[in-house]
């Protein structure tokens, strides 16, 4: 998989309120977040500082286990007692198979894209990746039958 994550994968995708990926700040509530979730429509949003750096992840499984599993109150529980801390992250140069490997590996669903100073750019979900491999193999298809059947290769009449 040759494909980038910024621009292959996200570019037109990345979901977003008021121009900025979806995040909240730390001090955030869960109700909040499952608020945000459903406004933006996915299912985890970065967690950052007040300079927009991120510091962590929730997904909607955490909202699950950690807060309604867990009986707490979601208007009382903040983001910073139920978020993944430091999350593993991608760049927007990686490749959709490199973050397929991560992903993979650490059993992630979301991952954060951030730049090198840690401003999460976008959010990959294993959709993305799917989606990437999709249209690789479609291309793989096209560049066989054109090998295959197209006059240039191949034996000649």
């Amino acid at each position: 998989m040759h494909r980038k994550i910024i621009p292959d994968l996200i570019e037109n995708e990345r979901p977003k309120r008021d121009g900025r990926v979806c995040e909240l700040p730390v001090e955030s509530t869960a109700f909040e977040a499952a608020q945000q979730m459903a406004d933006c429509n996915v299912a985890a949003i970065a967690v950052t500082d007040e300079d927009g750096k991120l510091k962590g992840i929730v997904t909607e499984r955490d909202l699950t286990r950690r807060v309604m599993g867990a009986r707490l109150d979601p208007r009382e529980t903040k983001l910073s007692q139920i978020m993944t801390r430091d999350p593993d992250t991608l760049r927007p140069n990686d490749s959709a198979l490199d973050a397929l490997k991560k992903m993979h590996l650490g059993r992630y669903r979301h991952m954060p894209v951030v730049t090198d100073g840690g401003i999460v750019v976008a959010m990959v979900s294993i959709r993305h990746l799917y989606a990437a491999i999709q249209l690789d193999l479609e291309d793989d298809v096209q560049e066989y039958r054109s090998f295959v059947f197209d006059t240039g290769y191949g034996a000649r009449q």
